[in-house]
């Protein structure tokens, strides 16, 4: 089995893990192995507080992923200082993938908790190159301008 397809093995095996256990530690967290380098993984990035690489599953050409080297569960729990190291790196990069691979644009996401489509514990920013509108990744925002009560939310989050 080359390398690529024992990583892929191990994300398999890991995100089916997270639907069977809570608060994951550190030792059992794939990002942290790469970050570790005691797995493989196609890193285009790394300092001292960070590190980048391709992720397998490519959802357009040049999907990367930029994590902290220290383990934080997600985007709610990340150092505001790692985070904000975490943001440079990921806008460098998107800048050089977006020249270098030569795409129209990018999304820049991340996800919070499973709910959010978090499949991996540990803070990470996507940084997916967009080439055309009917790429294979489909981010909708629903307008429910007229069924929801702004001042409501607004009171609601400044309690």
């Amino acid at each position: 089995m080359n390398s690529n397809n024992t990583l892929t093995q191990l994300l398999s095996d890991y995100r089916g893990s997270i639907i069977k256990k809570e608060g994951l530690k550190m030792d059992n967290c794939i990002f942290c192995k790469i970050a570790a380098k005691e797995i493989p993984g196609k890193v285009v990035y790394e300092n001292d507080t960070c590190i980048a690489f391709l992720d397998l599953s490519q959802t357009t050409n040049g999907h990367t992923l930029v994590i902290p080297k220290e383990h934080y569960d997600s985007f709610l729990e990340a150092d505001a200082e790692v985070m904000a190291h975490c943001m440079k790196v990921a806008q460098k990069l998107a800048n050089k993938i977006v020249e270098n691979m030569h795409a129209k644009g990018c999304n820049i996401l991340t996800n919070a908790k499973e709910v959010a489509g978090q499949t991996v514990h540990h803070f990470h920013i996507h940084i997916i190159p967009r080439y055309e509108e009917n790429d294979p990744i489909k981010i909708e925002f629903t307008d429910r301008s007229s069924v929801v009560n702004l001042d409501d939310i607004y009171n609601e989050i400044m309690k």
